[in-house]
């Protein structure tokens, strides 16, 4: 089964994601997680697939995540999914090892669903 995780603390945000995966894809296996430190957790024990990360959490940085997630499980896709569409950011996130970024304000949830695709 496809494990994808969603890390977000907005958790209307994060239920929203999760309801339109269902939707699209009923076999997925969709996990969550509001927090850097319950990410890391989900991610040592789940191993899921694929990893949507925002960038603001309260407890780190989706960028700094990124790295840690890719460093316990190189094979993991990492998206960066945040309403901070910056340069650096994006940057920094490649250089982290994020396989893609997205802006929340202009990804549709067709973009999400090619994306899984």
């Amino acid at each position: 089964m496809f494990r994808t995780l969603l890390v977000e603390d907005n958790e209307g945000f994060r239920h929203m994601l999760q309801n339109m995966l269902a939707e699209n894809f009923p076999s997925l296996e969709v996990l969550e997680a509001g927090s850097g430190h319950d990410a890391i957790v989900a991610v040592a024990a789940l191993k899921p697939h694929l990893v949507f990360v925002d960038i603001k959490l309260p407890d780190e940085n989706g960028l700094e995540l990124t790295r840690k997630i890719k460093g316990l499980d190189a094979t993991i896709a990492v998206v960066i999914l945040t309403s901070y569409d910056l340069p650096e950011y994006r940057q920094a996130a490649f250089r982290n090892g994020a396989s893609c970024f997205m802006c929340k304000e202009s990804a549709s949830p067709a973009d999400i669903v090619a994306l899984i695709q």
